[in-house]
């Protein structure tokens, strides 16, 4: 059996290239990292926001499960490998400028966020008629 071929990203080379090709070339940040948000593959709703490097982007496609990269502990996170979490990637998106990424997945175990709730976005903000001169959050259950 043969080793497989590294998944090689598209050169960024036009505007039309990017916004109507099919070759994926992502657009990584000065910091080597796009922003990646999972959604609920079932019902639409939002569960996390995180980043990826190309190395987690590229073991994503490979693999099939979220592989993210931690800004804060400055490592690959292969969500729910120690928690059992896992996010199994049933569509992956990107948008017209191929900066960001949207992966709609089904989360396998008890919940997506840290806080052990089902997705990290339970606070609401008010805008519009809502706001009442104080920005004041409330929290889902």
């Amino acid at each position: 059996m043969s080793t497989p071929t590294p998944i090689q990203f598209g050169k960024r080379d036009s505007k039309a290239t990017i916004e109507e090709g099919l070759i994926f070339a992502p657009k990584f940040d000065e910091h080597g990292l796009i922003p990646c948000m999972a959604l609920d593959a079932e019902t639409g709703a939002p569960l996390m926001l995180a980043y990826m490097n190309a190395e987690s982007l590229r073991l994503t496609i490979e693999i099939g499960e979220a592989v993210y990269y931690s800004r804060s502990r400055k490592e690959l996170w292969h969500k729910g490998k120690t928690s059992g979490e896992i996010q199994r990637v049933e569509e992956m998106l990107t948008d017209c400028d191929q900066d960001a990424i949207v992966l709609k997945v089904t989360q396998m175990g008890g919940g997506c966020c840290h806080t052990k709730r089902p997705n990290c976005f339970y606070r609401r903000i008010p805008v519009g008629e809502n706001f009442e001169g104080e920005v004041t959050m409330t929290k889902d259950a």
